[in-house]
């Protein structure tokens, strides 16, 4: 199923790959990749495709969702030769890339897109035994998109960072995932405070590290009072 909001349709394919469609037919993808979630998937209809950090950049999945003349927007951070998989630099993609940091703002066709810092904190409950930071500062970010007017927010693998709370959002893709992310008990706290139009659950059970439970993060955010809805990434044909 595709889930149809306001103006836009939105699927999520598996892992952290979200695909965007307006009325207007502008196609955005998110983190598109990784655990096979894309195999034999060649859409290449995507006119944007952002990249939050190292552990969702797929040269290979962005060549087999964007179009030739795509935009593609990749965190500062993002560097091939720290990932230790079979990717291509970033610098060697064939498409118009743009590198962003944690604070910026760019158009990119009837899309306004803002990036936001996204990371563990030192002293938050998602460290490692020994104290380190699978996603320390300045590691990824997390993207804010008005998609002809309508405000999706996906926080990137980062903990409910101070600020998250304050922005305007009309569709929350929640990062559920836990352990190295928010869980679901946080990102229900900040779907409340949010108070979004709808709340969609991504980044959860496509491996051992992101279990979670989507239906009790669903219904802890209906009793809260804010919509939303469940997608599966197995009903998509691909």
């Amino acid at each position: 199923m595709t889930v149809s909001f306001r103006n836009l349709d939105v699927s999520w394919l598996g892992y952290a790959t979200v695909r965007i469609e307006s009325e207007s037919g502008y196609v955005v993808y998110l983190d598109p990749g990784r655990y096979g979630v894309l195999d034999d998937y060649y859409a290449r209809d995507g006119d944007l495709v952002c990249v939050t950090h190292d552990h969702h950049y797929d040269s290979d999945a962005i060549r087999s969702v964007a179009k030739e003349d795509a935009t593609v927007v990749v965190f500062e951070g993002v560097d091939a030769s720290n990932i230790d998989r079979d990717v291509a630099a970033v610098e060697d993609l064939p498409y118009e890339v743009v590198r962003v940091g944690e604070e910026e703002h760019l158009t990119a066709g009837p899309v306004d897109l803002w990036t936001l810092a996204a990371y563990n904190e030192a002293d938050g409950p998602h460290t490692r035994d020994d104290g380190s930071l699978v996603h320390p500062p300045g590691f990824g970010c997390g993207f804010l998109l008005s998609v002809d007017g309508t405000k999706v927010f996906w926080p990137g693998d980062s903990d409910v960072l101070a600020g998250f709370e304050q922005l305007s959002v009309d569709l929350f893709l929640a990062n559920i995932g836990g352990s190295i992310v928010m869980d679901r008990h946080e990102a229900a706290d900040l779907a409340a405070a949010l108070n979004p139009g709808l709340v969609l659950p991504i980044h959860y059970n496509t491996i051992d590290l992101l279990s979670a439970d989507p239906e009790a993060f669903a219904a802890d955010v209906a009793a809260r009072g804010v919509p939303v809805v469940l997608e599966d990434p197995e009903d998509h044909t691909v």
